[in-house]
């Protein structure tokens, strides 16, 4: 019997196979720097759903098949039958017989799980508004690349208790690096999410707090999508927790800064925080092709 094996959090894989991964998506790196070509996804079909905007995730995905000889076909909700009413799980069966591998991108994660449930195909999380696991793997590379290794590490996670936040939680848990999280009251990470890695992660009041000793200082944006109306609010609750060069000074002289973009610069961070020496945000972002290379082919490979 077919195994089919889905992404819909970085818990639907284990530490040996993220760090399998994320050297899988270093060497596809190497290979795109010395014109080495791959055709693995030759015939293999990709659908991406998408029920969010999305600039990195959409290009990173469809440049990935593209580049390793696949096909990305992109479905918006609004120009499918979804958009009459069709249920996540008649579209999960009806793709599914049809393309190799589905990627979601929506707002509501049950419709993750519930795409899982009925397809026969694996599925990827693209984003929800409780995880964005492709995110961390394009971070975990970026971290990776720049310190060798995640034991005895210090991870600071600024601003919001969001996905990403949630995700980052994920990350600690599977590589064993202590996260400290610094978020305005009322703005907390999910609270089953944190029971299940409470030996990795520490609650902090104050984001100086939550900076100090730290190798690596991120944040995302203070509101999320689907949040827009309450912009306003946001701005004064987060107020006090902007990335700037005061609190980044208070990481290890060598911390690296990295945000999942789109970034706004005098909010969530500064700009010479964003655009200094040592942020990796473009390097990160750039990595966003590489882990999805990676994650589309383990997925396909542990599927046959």
């Amino acid at each position: 019997m077919k195994t089919v094996r889905h992404f819909k959090s970085l818990l639907d894989i284990n530490r040996k196979e993220f760090l399998r991964i994320i050297e899988r998506a270093i060497t596809l790196k190497n290979d795109s720097k010395n014109n080495v070509t791959h055709n693995i996804f030759n015939n293999k079909t990709m659908a991406m759903i998408f029920k969010k905007n999305s600039t990195r995730t959409r290009v990173a995905f469809e440049t990935a098949m593209s580049k390793m000889g696949g096909h990305a076909i992109f479905l918006s909700s609004d120009t499918t039958q979804m958009s009459r009413g069709e249920n996540i799980s008649d579209t999960g069966k009806v793709l599914s017989g049809m393309v190799d591998i589905i990627l979601i991108r929506t707002h509501n994660h049950n419709e993750v799980v519930e795409l899982a449930k009925h397809s026969s195909v694996p599925v990827i999380n693209g984003l929800t508004e409780k995880f964005h696991p492709c995110q961390l793997l394009a971070d975990m590379q970026t971290f990776y690349e720049e310190k060798g290794n995640f034991e005895d590490k210090k991870i600071a996670w600024v601003g919001d208790g969001c996905n990403m936040c949630n995700s980052y939680i994920n990350a600690a848990k599977l590589l064993n690096f202590q996260l400290k999280i610094s978020t305005p009251s009322g703005c907390e990470p999910d609270k089953k999410t944190l029971s299940l890695a409470s030996d990795n992660v520490e609650l902090c009041d104050l984001p100086g707090k939550a900076v100090e000793d730290c190798d690596l200082v991120t944040t995302d944006v203070w509101t999320s999508m689907g949040d827009e109306s309450d912009v306003e609010k946001r701005k004064q609750l987060f107020r006090g927790f902007q990335i700037n060069q005061h609190l980044f000074d208070k990481a290890k002289h060598d911390a690296i800064f990295m945000h999942c973009l789109p970034a706004y610069r005098g909010e969530e961070v500064e700009s010479d925080v964003i655009d200094g020496k040592r942020s990796r945000v473009w390097q990160q972002a750039q990595n966003r092709l590489f882990t999805s290379q990676a994650l589309i082919e383990f997925l396909l490979n542990e599927s046959e």
